[in-house]
């Protein structure tokens, strides 16, 4: 599951690094969003991320006609963006 995995892997980070995150869960009408930030170093990879367990998220995120935007965050940290439809699968 792509929240759990981010969360997972936020959280380890997080720890290692000495941060604070922050999680936001949206369920809205038509879409369910998870907005996972921390204040850490953050990441080298693009806005689009890297990494297999990004590939993974991505590729579960997509199955279901969703998005998923990661990457480092101007003035330090990381971000997890999830956004997946509500509704039938496309």
């Amino acid at each position: 599951m792509s929240v759990q995995n981010s969360d997972y892997h936020g959280l380890k980070a997080i720890t290692l690094k000495n941060a604070s995150a922050e999680v936001v869960i949206r369920y809205g009408t038509h879409a369910f969003e998870l907005d996972i930030v921390d204040d850490g170093r953050g990441g080298t990879s693009s806005v689009n991320g890297s990494g297999h367990g990004l590939i993974g998220m991505r590729e579960r995120v997509a199955l279901y006609g969703g998005t998923l935007e990661t990457g480092t965050r101007d003035g330090g940290g990381y971000e997890v963006c999830a956004r997946l439809p509500l509704g039938d699968k496309p």
